[in-house]
C-alpha cells in the first residue's frame, strides 16, 4: 500500500485555510520531507476535463423520490437530516470499507461517505437537498496530497453529476455543519452515523424526537416496492450460485478449513454484488450448533454436516439470507437425515403460514410446534407438546426465533415498533426469512450421545404475495433426497 506524501508547502496550506477547508493531513514518517513550490505548481496543470455529461438517473430514482415524499408528509414543518456516515478507522491510517447508513441509501440511492440528505420545510412540504463532497480540488493540491484525495482513493462524482444521477439538488457538504448550527425551527436527525452533524444540531434536537424519525424510516421498509423485490431476487440468485460454488470445492475445504468455504462464497459475492450481506457462517461439525459461528477456522470432515448460512448483498445494498445444512461427503447418515427431515417439516409448516392477513408470529409458532412434537417423540423432552410450548422447553434445542424481516439489513426494520412488526400482520410486499433449526450441543448430557454436536438449520427468503407467498430461494433444493442428488450432480 503506497504512502502519502508527508508534507505540503506553506502556500498550499494557506490556500486550503482561505477556502475554509481542513488543512491537508500530513504523514509523520513519509519519505518526502518537503514539497517544492515548483512541483506544487506543476501538479495544477495539464489535466483533461473529465466531467460526465447527459447522465441518466439511477434505476430507483422514482422510488427514492416517493420515499422522500412519504417522509415529508409524516413530519410537516420540520427540518429532517439523514447522514450517510463517515469512514471508520480499522487500524492507524487504514479504514474499513464504507457502507452507507440504510436510511440515507433508502431515501437517496447514494452510498457516498460523508453525504447528508436534508429536507427543508416549505409551505408545500419539503425541499430535499443532498450534501456531498465535491470533486477534489486541483488548485490547492488536495487531489494528490490528501489521503482522501482522488489520486489516492479514486474519482468521485461532481455535484452536477450527482444531481443528474440522483434527481436532487446537490451542495458541498463542508458547508452544512455551519449552516445547521445557525438554523432555527424544529429539527430531527438520524443519529449514530455522523458525529459532526450531530454536534452541529446538539442544542436543537431531542433523543425522543430523533427516535421517532428512525422508527418511521424503519417501518417504511416493512413493505417492499417492485424495485426492492427485484433486488432481493437478484441477491438470492447470486447466493444460490455461491452455494453451488461451495459444494464444488468441498474436497478443497476438507484439505484446508472452513475458511476455504468462506472465501469461495465471498468471491461470488464480490464478483456479482457489492459484498456479503453479513459475516458468512461456515460451520462444520459441532460448530453448526453455534448460531453465529463466523470464525470459520475449523476442520471440515467427511461424515459431518456443514451448516452454511450466507447471503450476497447487491450493489444497491439488498441482501439475501439463506441457510442449507449439507452432508460434507454428499450423503446424510440415518440420524442426520432424521434431524434434517424434522427441521424441513417445521420449515414447511412455517412457510405455509406466511400469507397476507396472517399474524407475523404464525409462521414461528407453526414451526416450533413441529419441532416440539419431534423432540417429545424422540424422548428428548417430556410431553405433552402443549406443555413444552407453554414453558418454552423446546428452546434449549431450537434456540432462536424462526425468522425476521429482510431487506437492506439482514435483520431489516429492526427499530420498527413491536406492534407493527412482531405483533403485526403480514402484508403483500413484506419479505422475511423462515429458518427453523435444531441444535444439540456437544456437551449437552440431556440428549443421547449420538445427537451431540449435530446442528441443522434450513432457511429461505419468503415474499408475501397477494394470494400467499413466493419462495425467492426455491432454486436451492430443500428435502434431504433433493440435497443429496444436487450435491452429486455438482460434484460430477
Amino acid at each position: 500500500m503506497a504512502e502519502e506524501l508527508s508534507e505540503t508547502p506553506k502556500d498550499v496550506d494557506e490556500a486550503v485555510a482561505d477556502a475554509g477547508e481542513q488543512p491537508i493531513k500530513q504523514r509523520k514518517n513519509g519519505l518526502y520531507p518537503a514539497l517544492s513550490d515548483e512541483l506544487a505548481e506543476n501538479m495544477t496543470q495539464g489535466w483533461a476535463d473529465t466531467e460526465l455529461h447527459d447522465l441518466e438517473p439511477i434505476e430507483q430514482a422514482a422510488e427514492t423520490a416517493g420515499r422522500r415524499a412519504a417522509l415529508s408528509a409524516r413530519f410537516p414543518g420540520e427540518r429532517l437530516v439523514v447522514p450517510a456516515g463517515n469512514l471508520k478507522t480499522r487500524s492507524n491510517d487504514t479504514e474499513y470499507a464504507f457502507r452507507s447508513s440504510v436510511e440515507y441509501a433508502y431515501l437517496t440511492g447514494d452510498q457516498t461517505e460523508d453525504g447528508v440528505l436534508v429536507l427543508e420545510p416549505t409551505e408545500a412540504g419539503h425541499e430535499a437537498t443532498i450534501y456531498l463532497l465535491p470533486r477534489s480540488n486541483r488548485e490547492n493540491g488536495e487531489f494528490w496530497l490528501d489521503g482522501q484525495g482522488e489520486l489516492w482513493v479514486g474519482r468521485r462524482h461532481s455535484l452536477t453529476e450527482a444531481e443528474q444521477l440522483l434527481g436532487l439538488p446537490a451542495k458541498d457538504v463542508r458547508e452544512l455543519a455551519g449552516a445547521l448550527a445557525e438554523a432555527t425551527g424544529p429539527v430531527r436527525v438520524v443519529r449514530g452515523y455522523d458525529a459532526g452533524i450531530e454536534a452541529a444540531l446538539a442544542d436543537k434536537v431531542t433523543a425522543e424526537r430523533d427516535e421517532e424519525l428512525k422508527v418511521f424510516l424503519s417501518e417504511a421498509r416493512l413493505v417492499k416496492d417492485a424495485f426492492e423485490v427485484r433486488e432481493l431476487q437478484k441477491a438470492v440468485d447470486s447466493t444460490v450460485r455461491g452455494f453451488e460454488d461451495v459444494v464444488r470445492v468441498l474436497d478443497k475445504a476438507e484439505a484446508t478449513s472452513e475458511r476455504y468455504i468462506e472465501g469461495t462464497f465471498f468471491l461470488r459475492a464480490r464478483v456479482e454484488g457489492n459484498d456479503i450481506g453479513y459475516g458468512s457462517i461456515c460451520a462444520a461439525g459441532p460448530h453448526a450448533t453455534t448460531l453465529h459461528w463466523v470464525r470459520n477456522n475449523g476442520q471440515v470432515r467427511s461424515g459431518d454436516l456443514l451448516l452454511l448460512d450466507a447471503g450476497v448483498e447487491t450493489h444497491t445494498l439488498y441482501t439475501a439470507d439463506v441457510t442449507r445444512t449439507l452432508p460434507i461427503n454428499g450423503t446424510y447418515s440415518p440420524l442426520q437425515r432424521k434431524i434434517y427431515d424434522a427441521v424441513y417439516e417445521a420449515q414447511e409448516a412455517g412457510i405455509a403460514a406466511v400469507r397476507p392477513g396472517a399474524k407475523y408470529r404464525d409462521f414461528h409458532e407453526a414451526a416450533q410446534r413441529v419441532l416440539a412434537t419431534r423432540l417429545v417423540e424422540w424422548g428428548i423432552l417430556e410431553g405433552p407438546v402443549d406443555r413444552v410450548l407453554e414453558l418454552g422447553l423446546q428452546r434449549r434445542f431450537t434456540l432462536h426465533g424462526t425468522g425476521h424481516m429482510l431487506g437492506m439489513d439482514v435483520h431489516d426494520c429492526a427499530v420498527a415498533r413491536t406492534e407493527t412488526y412482531v405483533q403485526g400482520t403480514l402484508e403483500p410486499g413484506m419479505c422475511l426469512t423462515v429458518e427453523p433449526g435444531l441444535y444439540f450441543q456437544a456437551d449437552d448430557l440431556t440428549v443421547p450421545e449420538e445427537y451431540r454436536g449435530i446442528g441443522v438449520r434450513i432457511e429461505d427468503d419468503i415474499l408475501v404475495t397477494e394470494d400467499g407467498n413466493r419462495n425467492l430461494s426455491a432454486a436451492l433444493p430443500r428435502t434431504s433426497d433433493e440435497v443429496e442428488r444436487w450435491m452429486a450432480e455438482l460434484k460430477g
